[in-house]
């Protein structure tokens, strides 16, 4: 068994209690995941220490996110979407989705126009959340600051993956939440 007959059977296991996952779904989210492992040596992506870290805090805890989003065709933003996270996942359990993965980094950006082949319907998108013209339902985000994506005002509904206390806690890691708020325009 290879590291993406792990990565498959462990995001398969890990995510079934809450939706089982499709033979092309999984063959999507690990064609991420191989070229994630390939980029990652060269730019730094995202950090994680082992393969349960990596499914468990970044692939499941993105596409949770996307189950908790509402349901029907939504435009959803990923703000510093950097190795993709939450952005990719989420395209790839929601079909009826567009998710725009917007980063700064070229490099990055680099990586997401690489990833996003294949993924219909995903854009790439170049440049700061507070430069972006576009609006959108939602912005879904990690790492990012919740007054920095309020400020930008991109959509009026926001998901974001925290370390914080706040918002509900992700099945996975005590110290994991998602924070939804709205955003006043």
């Amino acid at each position: 068994m290879d590291a993406s007959d792990d990565f498959r059977a462990l995001l398969a296991a890990e995510f079934a209690p809450y939706e089982r996952l499709t033979h092309q779904q999984l063959g999507l989210l690990e064609s991420h995941y191989r070229l994630l492992c390939n980029w990652n040596g060269k730019i730094n992506l995202c950090r994680f220490r082992s393969l349960r870290e990596l499914v468990e805090l970044h692939y499941c805890e993105s596409l949770y996110l996307g189950l908790l989003l509402p349901a029907g065709s939504l435009r959803i933003v990923d703000v510093g979407s950097g190795a993709g996270f939450p952005g990719v996942p989420i395209a790839v359990l929601r079909t009826e989705c567009f998710v725009d993965l917007l980063e700064a980094d070229q490099r990055k950006a680099a990586f997401l126009r690489e990833a996003a082949d294949g993924i219909g319907n995903i854009q790439v998108s170049v440049g700061r959340a507070d430069a972006c013209t576009k609006r959108y339902d939602w912005v879904v985000s990690r790492a990012v600051r919740s007054e920095d994506v309020r400020r930008a005002g991109l959509a009026p509904n926001c998901a974001l993956l925290t370390s914080g206390p706040g918002g509900t806690r992700t099945p996975w890691g005590n110290s994991r939440f998602i924070e939804v708020f709205h955003v006043e325009s």
